[in-house]
């Protein structure tokens, strides 16, 4: 060993260092100054980094503890020392950063503590970072120009604790409806198209431009609607300007006594509430509710009826929740090829996924592959609730040959206790076997799935080295 590399050139404290060196042997303070040819206390005061570590009281150290000089070594300190810097400056918003000589200290008397905060701030930091990253992966709705997540949450929140009913509203624009002149039979788009005209002053237009589904001109009162779109589209997006021009008191009202936390959230709360508005003024709530009791919920036929899609008919299905008339409780998603829930509305006890995907043995996942064929399913959640799944695949055309067209698939589905209820639950046998299904694999709890992607977040599994099945790990039983 070269001693010349142990020169010391500024004043090294490293006395946690000595300490845990010394306690690690069961040597007493005094045994270990015996053996190092100090005093007790001039070796308390080193352990306490009152005093600096000489040459020659290093060369001792390694030759007593029998260690190496890297052992001894205060550049390790100096890259903890950057390391918490590092830390600190992250978390400026919540105060002023630590000084140079706090974190010197910090890392020369508690260097443990020390480590243990840099190591519950690399977890932080892993925490968010996959925040961020399930922000980016599950979709917003297309309604609405995209935002934060959280926003959107909060907004989600706010209709699943309102049972995906807002009365007033409901309410209002039911009223409105009985002024449009839809009849059945007639033109749903000319008679919107009309009531612009005439009551609003408002002008209609259709445009071929690229992704264009709506656009309002304020000064010109110019309504442009893009051509590509199903008639069905175009008259919902009539339906949200009517609404918009209308109901707009009824709206920042119901915006007022939400109390979102944030301007971004209210934004988006606004956007959903004419949405919900313009279905309830397409669909209104009384004649839609006894014409869905009437054909037995058939999707199909109450399109066809009030001239909407089959996404409109769904959503407004989740929504009949009017006290005192309630219609059969349903849930309402939308899913895109990548399985990311873009719409979810529900007044079931039905569990979404809030992040990630959907358990793959869903019946929604089926209707890509059958995009004309309406399927149904009998499936069972975790908790023993079986359920009646609708699912049907549909297409949004984009009206163009060098524009892919956007795919989903509509699941809609209530409880087997309103199976009665349902066109769907014909030849159904809602005694026999369901299929079991989950929320997500990361939180569901069933132990023997065949289609499970990876082991549940909260449960230990071992690794089948000697065995191969289809799954090849074995989950734990809950302790």
């Amino acid at each position: 060993m070269k001693w010349k590399s142990c020169k010391v050139r500024e004043k090294l404290f490293i006395g946690p260092k000595v300490r845990n060196l010394r306690q690690a042997r069961g040597w007493k303070l005094e045994v270990c100054a015996t053996r190092l040819g100090l005093s007790a206390s001039y070796l308390s005061q080193i352990e306490a980094n009152q005093r600096p570590i000489t040459a020659r009281v290093l060369i001792d150290m390694m030759r007593v503890f029998e260690v190496d000089a890297s052992a001894l070594d205060a550049a390790d300190d100096q890259r903890l020392i950057a390391d918490l810097r590092e830390a600190t400056a992250d978390q400026l918003d919540q105060g002023q950063a630590p000084g140079l000589n706090e974190l010197k200290q910090a890392v020369a008397n508690t260097p443990n503590l020390a480590r243990s905060y840099l190591a519950l701030h690399h977890a932080y930091r892993r925490l968010d970072e996959r925040l961020k990253a399930t922000e980016e992966a599950v979709s917003l709705d297309e309604t609405v120009a995209a935002s934060a997540l959280l926003p959107y949450e909060e907004v989600r929140d706010f209709f699943h604790y309102r049972n995906n009913y807002v009365h007033s509203l409901d309410v209002a624009a039911e009223a409105l409806s009985e002024g449009l002149g839809l009849e059945p039979g007639g033109s749903a788009e000319a008679a919107l198209e009309r009531y612009l005209q005439t009551r609003l002053g408002i002008t209609v237009e259709r445009s071929l431009e690229r992704d264009l589904l709506r656009r309002f001109d304020r000064s010109e009162g110019r309504l442009t609607l893009g051509a590509a779109d199903s008639a069905a589209t175009r008259c919902f997006q009539m339906a949200y300007q009517i609404v918009a021009q209308v109901l707009s008191e009824t709206v920042e009202a119901e915006l007022e006594a939400a109390g979102l936390r944030s301007d971004s959230a209210a934004k988006v709360c606004r956007t959903a509430l004419y949405n919900y508005a313009a279905g309830a003024l397409l669909l209104p709530y009384e004649r839609f509710r006894e014409a869905a009791r009437t054909m037995r919920h058939d999707i199909e036929r109450l399109g066809l009826t009030f001239q909407t899609s089959l996404e409109q008919v769904c959503h407004r299905l989740s929504t009949l929740q009017r006290p005192g008339a309630r219609g059969v409780p349903f849930y309402f998603v939308r899913v895109d090829q990548a399985g990311n829930i873009t719409k979810r509305h529900s007044a079931t006890r039905f569990q979404f996924a809030r992040f990630g995907g959907t358990c793959p043995l869903w019946n929604v996942h089926d209707a890509f592959a059958r995009p004309d064929k309406l399927l149904v399913q009998l499936a069972e959640m975790p908790d023993g609730v079986r359920y009646v799944c609708i699912a049907r695949g549909v297409v949004k055309r984009s009206g163009s040959f060098l524009q892919p067209d956007r795919r989903y698939a509509l699941g809609l589905g209530c409880e087997a206790q309103y199976a009665d209820n349902l066109v769907y639950a014909e030849g159904l046998d809602l005694e026999g076997p369901s299929i079991p299904i989950g929320v997500s694999c990361r939180i569901c709890e069933r132990n023997n799935c065949p289609q499970r992607a990876f082991p549940p977040v909260d449960r230990l599994f071992d690794v089948l080295e000697d065995e191969r099945r289809v799954t090849p790990f074995a989950l734990r039983s809950p302790t």
